[in-house]
C-alpha cells in the first residue's frame, strides 16, 4: 500500500494518508515532549518520523471498528491502546461523545491550544462523504441525525479519519456546511456516490 503525508502541523504534529478509494488518514499530534498517534494504519516511515518529535504516550481509536493498525503499533512502540475514551486526563485533549450505540460508538478530541478538531468518521472530505463542491461532508448513514454538537467549536484544524484536513477559514466554514446541508444531500449523496467512488481510485 502507498501512502503520502498531508496536514502539516509543524510541530505539533502531522497526518499521513492512504492511497486508496477508502483515504484512510492517520494522525499524530504532539505536545510538550509527547506524542499521540490517533487511528493509524502502519506506514513505518511515519511512525518512525512521529516518534521524532516526542516520547510515544499513546495510541487512540476513536471509533470501535476503526481498529486499523493501532493495537500492533501499540505494542511496538510499548504504549497504551485507548478505544474510543471517555476522557484523557493529563492530555491537552478534550473528548467529544459523537455517537454512543451498540452498533456506532465515536468519539472526537478537541485540542483547544491547536484550535484542532478531530474527527474519525462522522465527517469526512473523501469522495465517500462530500457531494460536489462541498469540501467536508457527514457520513452517508448519520445525514438524517447529523452530529451538531460538532458544529459548536471554531477549529483552525480539520482532521478527518477519511481525507485530507481543512485548515484556516475552510476549517469551520466546512463544518458549519456539512452540518446544516446534511439532509439536503443525502440523495445526491446516494446517487452519485459509485461515480465518486470509481473516479477516486
Amino acid at each position: 500500500m502507498d501512502f503520502r503525508y498531508c496536514d502539516d502541523l509543524g510541530d505539533s504534529g502531522f497526518s499521513w494518508i492512504a492511497k486508496e478509494s477508502m483515504a484512510r488518514t492517520s494522525h499524530v499530534l504532539a505536545s510538550d515532549g509527547r506524542v499521540w498517534l490517533v487511528d493509524p494504519v502502519d506506514w513505518p516511515e511515519a511512525v518512525d518520523r512521529a516518534v521524532t518529535l516526542g516520547r510515544p504516550a499513546g495510541v487512540l481509536q476513536l471509533l470501535d471498528r476503526h481498529k486499523r493498525d493501532a493495537a500492533v503499533i501499540a505494542d511496538r512502540l510499548g504504549i497504551p491502546h485507548l478505544v474510543v475514551p471517555d476522557a484523557l486526563p493529563g492530555t491537552p485533549f478534550e473528548v467529544i461523545p459523537v455517537k454512543a450505540a451498540r452498533y456506532w460508538r465515536e468519539c472526537a478530541l478537541w485540542w483547544p491550544e491547536q484550535r484542532t478538531l478531530v474527527v474519525a468518521e462522522a465527517l469526512g472530505t473523501s469522495a465517500l462523504f462530500s457531494v460536489g463542491d462541498d469540501p467536508v461532508g457527514v457520513h452517508g448513514l448519520l445525514k438524517l441525525t447529523p452530529p451538531r454538537g460538532l458544529g459548536t467549536y471554531d477549529p483552525e484544524h480539520l482532521l478527518v479519519g477519511h481525507g485530507e484536513g481543512l485548515h484556516g477559514s475552510d476549517a469551520t466554514a466546512g463544518i458549519s456546511s456539512a452540518l446544516s446541508r446534511s439532509r439536503l444531500t443525502i440523495l445526491g449523496w446516494g446517487v452519485t456516490l459509485p461515480l465518486r467512488i470509481l473516479r477516486s481510485r
